[in-house]
């Protein structure tokens, strides 16, 4: 059976406090859309349509890459109104899931218990109990604990007021109900709005079965109205992920202060110590050492390689048994071979550094590929762009490159070779030879330093 999954992106966020639409507001890394949008395509043959109107152009570039439509609500009349806007795309034959751009963080698991039920010709809704449910729609039950209605705040009475189990808005049913109670809906309440609420009483009046669900956690249901609700959803979120890699096996220094803004896969034995952050995809291998105040993205970390403070890792490959920082960066194409070391304040971009070699200190590495058992002394720079093209520096195995040399690509040193400390090299170095390219020394006896003008 089909699947049809409205997600609802249209409103403006004015507590925000911000030109950028409330759902394209970053948590994990991520605008809150997308974590719906990347649940919803777990669902097997779904389709989304994104209900859109506040900042619509923006929304819809963010999304350029998704397989979604995307339909304007040009007028904010109530949520009801919003799925109404998406109809013409519905399927009638399936069922139609609401999920919302601004609740990010409802997995997968729960999508697809509601669809299950909406299968079965019911009406799937997801409530949860709050202990101060200010704000929030409260959920009518009959005699017989049957959920019968929903009433919202601004209409509730002092009874209703006091229930607790309130509704997240996320409901499931058949798409053949939606499309024939939507133009029922009326707006004959407080906030002169469309309420997709009115649904839930429809279907009770209709026979129809409501059957609630609840999520494990209320923040899996947040929705985000502020910053301050973005920041305690972000601080929920990264807390279940040092909770899944402790359970893993590795050890946090400590579990507050790690961020996961992609996917990290991490092997056994890990330590990671304060103010780490992962972006993207990020893969570390085992018995991986890392220091406070990393950055890694997308990247790949063998095993036990040993990362120290303050180093950024960016679009590398690091293989066993290397060490990098501290205060290494590691830029897109660096490819690190088994054993290779980056030390302190060393640069490396696009550069493949050999098995054994060493780059130790105060070294800017750009468009080169460094043989095996190779040493480069402090200072050294690859000089790769001309201001026009990039060009290659190759170093041979166990070449010794001496500190502060300038290798002017394109430039070749061979396997052995020696540079003298302080050169230029502009041309090719053969194998196992010594190069110097420096001034020659001259020192002048009686000189006589400047002196200042009284």
């Amino acid at each position: 059976m089909s699947i049809d999954v409205v997600i609802l992106a249209a409103g403006q966020g004015s507590r925000m406090k911000s030109s950028l639409p409330k759902v394209l507001h970053k948590l994990a890394g991520k605008p809150m859309v997308l974590h719906v949008i990347d649940q919803a395509k777990q669902l097997a043959n779904s389709s989304i349509h994104v209900v859109v109107g506040h900042g619509a152009d923006q929304v819809e570039a963010a999304l350029a890459n998704e397989e979604c439509g995307f339909y304007l609500q040009a007028e904010q009349k109530g949520t009801g109104h919003a799925v109404a806007q998406a109809v013409p795309g519905l399927r009638a034959e399936g069922v139609t899931l609401v999920l919302y751009g601004d609740v990010p963080l409802t997995p997968a698991s729960v999508f697809e218990s509601m669809v299950q039920t909406a299968q079965q010709g019911k009406v799937a809704l997801l409530t949860v109990k709050l202990d101060d449910p200010t704000g929030y729609g409260r959920i009518i039950r009959s005699a017989v604990n049957d959920v019968v209605g929903i009433v919202e705040q601004k209409d509730a009475n002092p009874e209703q007021l006091a229930i607790t189990e309130v509704n997240t808005g996320i409901m499931a049913m058949p798409t053949s109900h939606l499309i024939e109670w939507l133009p029922q809906l009326s707006s004959n309440n407080a906030q002169g709005e469309y309420y997709l609420t009115d649904l839930i009483a429809m279907a009770a009046n209709a026979g129809i079965s409501v059957q609630a669900q609840h999520p494990e956690s209320e923040y899996e249901v947040q929705g985000v109205n502020n910053r301050r609700q973005l920041a305690e959803l972000e601080r929920w979120y990264q807390l279940q992920q040092a909770n899944r890699l402790m359970d893993a096996g590795v050890t946090l220094a400590d579990p507050t202060r790690i961020d996961v803004r992609g996917e990290l896969v991490v092997g056994s034995d890990v330590e990671i110590d304060i103010n780490f952050i992962a972006e993207g995809s990020v893969k570390i291998g085992s018995g991986v050492t890392i220091g406070p105040n990393c950055v890694i993205k997308d990247a790949v970390i063998g095993d036990n390689v040993e990362i120290l403070a303050n180093s950024h890792i960016d679009g590398a490959s690091v293989a066993a048994g290397c060490q990098i920082g501290p205060y290494a960066r590691l830029r897109p194409g660096s490819d690190l071979a088994a054993g290779a070391k980056a030390g302190n304040f060393v640069e490396i971009k696009k550069a493949k550094i050999g098995e054994g070699s060493k780059v130790n200190h105060l070294t800017y590495i750009g468009d080169a590929v460094i043989g095996k058992g190779a040493n480069i002394g402090a200072g050294t720079i690859t000089c790769n762009y001309d201001g026009v093209n990039k060009s290659l520096t190759e170093i041979g195995d166990n070449a010794f490159i001496g500190s502060n040399s300038s290798l002017v690509a394109p430039v070749k040193v061979g396997a052995g070779a020696t540079i003298g400390a302080g050169s230029t090299i502009t041309s090719e170095v053969g194998d196992e030879e010594l190069s110097v390219a420096r001034g020659k020394q001259r020192n002048i006896a009686g000189w006589q330093r400047p002196v200042k003008k009284s």
